[in-house]
């Protein structure tokens, strides 16, 4: 079984955490390839910083479709509730797995209520309605954010550690939280922290994602595309993929390849 993991920012630093993470969750035998975009936002920290990547992670998806090395048996896409998925899994006959919709879908099976906590109280909306849209709001206590951008999440992982596990600590005393999601692909680390200094269970999206991937392709299954994912008209498009039109055909420093 191939994955591809896609960090939709372009920071190396984080598509290796990122890479390390869907390993550490991977069974053995199972290959990771963690990919990101060629342009776009070393953080996704706005809407549009968020549509932006969307663009990139369909741009890498639609090179490796026109190479013909698109090889792989389902997509983890690991931007926690940003936009794309629902493109991705219009394009692709493998199964697409949004981090945020699979550390929900989990937290859901081990306890009532969640609560997520995120970077910047600016990213709370978008989650909110990446939930709502899965279905899964009713179970969310709460979305909270430890104040912290994504950058700096990656840059000073004690800090954020700290300020992650304080906000967890509200949701639990406050909204009545069992269970705590991670709201960002850059937060993995800090689920032990969680357990260890609160008693209660941590979702990593990222750990989530490739453990419901695996799943899903054991059993065979894949996206329905009787409805709104099937393909949808060829219509001709400019300058696609994007960053070919553009020139840039140098592999990214930030894209990892699995073991």
């Amino acid at each position: 079984m191939r994955i591809l993991v896609l960090n939709p920012n372009t920071s190396a630093a984080m598509t290796a955490e990122i890479a390390a993470a869907a390993r550490a969750a991977a069974d053995p035998g199972v290959e990771i390839v963690c990919m990101s975009p060629h342009f776009g936002a070393e953080a996704i920290d706005s809407a549009a910083e968020s549509y932006l990547s969307a663009v990139g992670v369909m741009d890498v998806v639609a090179r490796l479709n026109q190479a013909g090395t698109f090889d792989f048996d389902a997509v983890v896409l690991a931007g926690f509730g940003e936009h794309g998925r629902d493109a991705l899994a219009e394009t692709l006959t493998v199964p697409v797995f949004d981090i945020a919709e699979c550390a929900a879908h989990i937290a859901h099976l081990i306890g009532r209520r969640f609560s997520v906590v995120t970077t910047l109280a600016r990213s709370i909306p978008p989650i909110q309605d990446r939930l709502l849209l899965a279905g899964l709001d009713a179970h969310c206590a709460s979305v909270r954010a430890c104040g912290l951008g994504t950058a700096e999440v990656d840059a000073d992982p004690a800090g954020a550690v700290q300020a992650v596990v304080a906000e967890a600590a509200r949701a639990i005393s406050e909204d009545g939280a069992d269970v705590i999601c991670l709201g960002c692909a850059g937060m993995a680390g800090v689920t032990a922290a969680i357990s260890a200094k609160l008693g209660v269970p941590a979702v990593d999206g990222v750990a989530a994602a490739v453990a419901l991937a695996q799943a899903v392709v054991k059993l065979g299954l894949s996206t329905s595309k009787a409805g709104i994912y099937a393909p949808g008209p060829d219509n001709p498009r400019s300058h696609w993929p994007l960053s070919e039109a553009l020139g840039s055909s140098r592999k990214r420093s930030s894209e990892v390849i699995g073991r």
